[in-house]
């Protein structure tokens, strides 16, 4: 078993290509945790969403009385009919399942944004730089899920793949930002109340 840690490097002469791309993954990641570009936008952003008078909803928002947040939770909608619409798309004889899926994927960002959009407010700056690329990411996925959706009822359903494939990858981008920011960086622990 191997016990090193995800930051560790690989041992002299066996660096394997995963570990060269996840160093060069992590190493961008941190560039981007130190960029300040987007910190006025950020500051603002995060001033706006945190005046709402949210009252009690915040911390329900928050996942507070679940004792972890529920942003994780409900992303599994939108993200889970978007892989099954990329399988499904191949299978052959499925025609009314990939546009049910894409329509209910979209109807899954709402709840899963509004979550994460609360949660991001609270997040120092390091984090909220790659949050805020992570909700760049989702909105072009969403972008490319609506574009498949409206293909797909007019009866492209070739165009309805194709943007469902590129959504897919910006899905891919999304959650490796996510990731990054709720589990490397431990973001969203709740202490005990």
């Amino acid at each position: 078993m191997n016990s090193r840690t995800l930051d560790e490097s690989p041992p002299a002469g066996r660096a394997a290509p995963f570990d060269t791309a996840s160093a060069c993954r992590l190493r961008t990641l941190d560039r981007l945790e130190r960029t300040t570009v987007a910190d006025p936008a950020i500051r603002l952003l995060q001033r706006g969403i945190g005046s709402l008078p949210l009252g009690g909803a915040r911390d329900l928002l928050r996942g507070r009385p679940l004792g972890h947040p529920v942003h994780p939770v409900l992303v599994q909608v939108p993200v889970g009919c978007r892989l099954s619409v990329s399988v499904i798309d191949f299978v052959p004889g499925a025609r009314n399942a990939p546009t049910a899926l894409t329509a209910v994927g979209l109807a899954g960002v709402a709840p899963a944004a509004v979550t994460g959009w609360v949660d991001w407010a609270d997040l120092p700056p390091e984090q909220a730089r790659v949050g805020l690329a992570h909700a760049v990411s989702n909105m072009a996925a969403v972008a490319c899920y609506t574009a498949s959706l409206t293909a797909r009822l007019r009866g492209r359903s070739t165009k309805g793949r194709l943007w469902a494939l590129g959504g897919l990858a910006a899905v891919a981008v999304s959650g490796a930002l996510g990731g990054h920011v709720a589990y490397r960086r431990a973001v969203g622990a709740h202490p005990s109340a």
